[in-house]
């Protein structure tokens, strides 16, 4: 959810940054980003950041940590629960709305190490039912309201037939069936307690040729092949996930022209075909996968033109792409609605959950 301080609007169109005045469309251009990091500390970069609009913080991990799927020791001896909750206070104070996300995968990435109720391992998970899931996952949720974050990015819902070394130890399983029944468990109890959940990364990454993280990765196969994916993302959308991401690599079968997070082919059919009316989040700008040949900041324009509602970046680099942003509206490349647009889709979806 959206955590409310004061009366002011997400947008924030009558707040000052302490330097400078801020217009409209540069406050909207930082309120459309989530800037990444990998601890629990506020640069002036990112103080700079929330005084100028924006909203949304991504508490990431390394990369070490990423690629091993686990935090580290040292920083699981360090991070308290204080920590969380004394950083979320802090961007209170200078943010009207706040919406922290991060990583809290069941059987993936668990960013909340041991500070949150834990799924163990794929298998452990897969023995499950559905409603021991969801009362776990409600708690998960609820622990992590405690500590001021309103978002997962998750669950993972790619359904894995081939060659995948990306998500490779995050996927739930190679049956799309486990795969919707866990992740309807999963949203619905994360959902129940608050928390926005992330079904990610669409339209499904079933075989795809490398890491789009650090190569260009294309996903093979025919539309056929990403049937039962669909289907899986079908099934999440019924579940009233508030939340998708879109993928960073290039899907042939979907649009073999721009890659998924700025395919405005993909976004709507996500749209129109799937009819989902949530959040949706792009994958990281500066994926290899998904730059092919722009910029970063030309990415995010695209991604935002696309249809994206949120766009996914390292924290290091939102005041030049917050800048590029606001030339591209001033000079009619991006529509000003559709910062808007954005704005208020997120609004309006992380408000549904709020917990009376």
């Amino acid at each position: 959810m959206l955590i409310r301080i004061g009366r002011g609007q997400f947008s924030g169109l009558n707040t000052f940054a302490k330097d400078r005045t801020v217009d409209s469309i540069e406050r909207n251009a930082h309120a459309v980003l989530l800037p990444a990091i990998d601890s629990l500390e506020l640069t002036d970069d990112l103080k700079r950041y929330f005084d100028e609009g924006g909203r949304c913080l991504l508490l990431g991990e390394t990369r070490a940590e990423y690629v091993s799927r686990r935090m580290s020791d040292a920083r699981c001896a360090s991070e308290r629960a204080e920590d969380f909750r004394r950083l979320a206070g802090e961007v209170a104070t200078r943010a009207d709305r706040v919406l922290i996300a991060l990583d809290q995968e069941p059987a993936g990435i668990e960013r909340l190490h041991g500070l949150a109720p834990s799924f163990g391992d794929r298998e452990a998970l897969l023995s499950l039912q559905d409603e021991v899931i969801r009362q776990r996952a409600h708690d998960i949720g609820r622990k992590a309201r405690e500590l001021g974050v309103g978002m997962f990015l998750g669950p993972v819902v790619d359904v894995l037939t081939g060659r995948n070394p990306w998500l490779h130890g995050r996927t739930l399983d190679t049956d799309a069936l486990q795969v919707a029944r866990i992740a309807q468990a999963f949203i619905g109890g994360i959902q129940s307690a608050g928390i926005v959940a992330t079904a990610k990364h669409f339209p499904g990454h079933h075989d795809i040729t490398g890491d789009p993280a650090i190569e260009l990765a294309d996903v093979r196969g025919t539309v056929k092949d990403l049937l039962p994916g669909f289907d899986v993302f079908r099934s999440a959308i019924q579940a009233g996930v508030s939340a998708i991401m879109t993928g960073p690599a290039l899907v042939p079968a979907v649009d073999p022209q721009y890659p998924s997070s700025r395919s405005e082919k993909t976004i709507n059919m996500l749209r129109h075909e799937f009819g989902f009316a949530g959040i949706i989040v792009s994958d990281d700008i500066d994926a290899v996968a998904m730059l092919r040949g722009l910029s970063d900041s030309e990415t995010a324009v695209a991604a935002l033109k696309a249809g994206a509602d949120l766009i996914l970046l390292p924290a290091t680099r939102i005041g030049e792409i917050a800048m590029h942003i606001v030339a591209a509206v001033r000079s009619g490349d991006l529509p000003e609605h559709r910062l808007a647009d954005a704005i208020r889709n997120v609004e309006t979806n992380s408000d549904a959950l709020a917990v009376q």
